[in-house]
């Protein structure tokens, strides 16, 4: 944790801030301006929590190139700090308070508003998500943790970020990945796509090296997990691997029900199950409601 206060990748731990700026004071207050309040940037420190964790180096010597010349115009969003009153946690802009600390400046403006952690992380996720700069895995483990830290739904997580909620599914599901494919979907090397065609293949990881290797794209990836999925039925005769469309609705049943719901369907039928798990009395008592209640 200490060493995200010092700026995640973007600075030398052993460094510290004090090596790249002027010694302005450590606690020297805010200071009003024409453009709004300004702030010593030893006294910001980045949210641990912000669903961006990657930074690319390039883009932040491109900025503080510009931040030298010009200066930040878009104050940062920041907050007092919950665990140090004397500090500011950045909310929204922490790329740029990368980049001033490059270009060696003294103080950045900010705008302090007094938000929860929840606030803090939907403005963190809505900056990020619409600015199209969280790879597809930061972007899916953004959403798990406003479901899994603040209890919210995918309806939920959907309508505070203005996305669909099939959207929030489908990119919940990239975490199930294995850590190989998921890292290399976030450095970009396997699209979303590619990811999504993935996750119904028997050996995701053997998979995505054949992807990579053939520079195949998704619809050929698509084409591919397919070909293997018979081609194993067919030898080992175990039941075929179930297609991206199942696993969809799956989760979209899951979803509207708040209960796990699994589709098994029979190979070369029409028909199939489906079973709804309830973790509660509570759960099958509302099960029952809503079954009675369609006619």
């Amino acid at each position: 944790m200490a060493e995200n206060r010092t700026g995640r990748r973007g600075l030398n731990p052993n460094r510290g801030l004090k090596a790249l700026i002027a010694d302005t004071g450590s606690r020297e207050p805010l200071r009003q301006t024409s453009a709004g309040q300004e702030v010593p940037i030893d006294r910001l420190v980045p949210n641990p929590n912000q669903p961006r964790k990657s930074f690319d180096q390039a883009e932040l010597e491109e900025l503080a190139s510009s931040v030298r010349e010009k200066g930040i115009i878009q104050p940062l969003i920041v907050r007092p700090d919950p665990e140090n009153a004397e500090l500011f946690q950045i909310v929204a802009g922490e790329r740029r308070w990368r980049a001033a600390q490059a270009a060696q400046l003294h103080r950045v403006p900010v705008l302090v508003r007094d938000y929860s952690d929840v606030e803090t992380l939907e403005i963190g996720m809505i900056e990020n998500v619409h600015r199209s700069v969280l790879n597809p895995i930061e972007e899916a483990a953004g959403y798990q943790q406003l479901i899994d830290e603040y209890g919210f739904t995918q309806e939920m997580a959907a309508a505070a970020l203005s996305r669909s909620r099939s959207h929030v599914a489908n990119m919940l599901r990239l975490l199930n990945l294995p850590k190989f494919v998921k890292e290399l979907v976030r450095k970009g090397d396997l699209s979303a796509g590619h990811a999504r065609a993935l996750l119904t293949a028997n050996d995701p990881e053997a998979m995505a090296r054949t992807v990579l290797r053939k520079e195949l794209s998704v619809r050929d990836t698509e084409r591919l997990v397919k070909r293997a999925a018979s081609g194993r039925t067919a030898v080992s005769r175990k039941p075929a691997t179930k297609d991206s469309d199942t696993i969809g609705l799956e989760g979209d049943l899951s979803a509207a029900l708040s209960m796990k719901v699994t589709i098994t369907h029979k190979a070369g039928s029409d028909s199939g199950q489906i079973t709804v798990a309830y973790r509660t009395l509570e759960d099958l008592d509302r099960l029952c409601s809503l079954l009675s209640s369609v006619r």
